[in-house]
């Protein structure tokens, strides 16, 4: 069986800024649109969501919300349409302390799972997308601390 099989598909990158940097980051609705393949140049729909995105697939749009958890340094992507969307995306960032890393470092976990009905090339994509992304969200993060500490 393909691994883009599976019911949820989960992806995690050693990101070299502490957890409470990369939280507000992935907790941003609009950094979202510098990294998320199928919701690039995000904008609000009205003030504080919800929010839109343009896919690079096929230039269709998609509506989300944001839903952070800072104290499950946990944040739930609610896709779908407005006002139903559901939370089948979701970012947890784990602490230096909970992993013995060193301070200015955390994991960032990106979990998808999967709906009933979904195509499986669909799926597919749509893991295929997760395993660029987090490489993307590294480097955002990363490069945002980087230009901070220069300046």
């Amino acid at each position: 069986m393909s691994r883009y099989l599976d019911f949820a598909h989960c992806v995690t990158a050693l990101v070299n800024v502490p957890a409470a940097k990369a939280f507000a980051f992935l907790a941003d609705p609009l950094s979202l649109g510098t990294w998320s393949l199928g919701c690039m140049r995000t904008r609000a729909l009205a003030p504080g969501g919800p929010y839109i995105g343009t896919s690079v697939y096929d230039d269709s749009e998609g509506t989300f919300d944001v839903q952070p958890h800072p104290e499950l340094l946990l944040v739930d992507y609610l896709v779908g349409g407005v006002g139903g969307g559901k939370p089948r995306n979701s970012v947890r960032v784990v602490a230096a302390d909970t992993c013995n890393l060193d301070d200015n470092q955390c994991y960032v976990s990106l979990t998808a799972w999967r709906p009933a009905g979904m195509a499986d090339e669909r799926w597919a994509q749509l893991c295929a997308a997760h395993d660029a992304e987090i490489w993307i969200i590294k480097a955002r993060i990363e490069g945002a601390e980087s230009a901070r500490q220069r300046s």
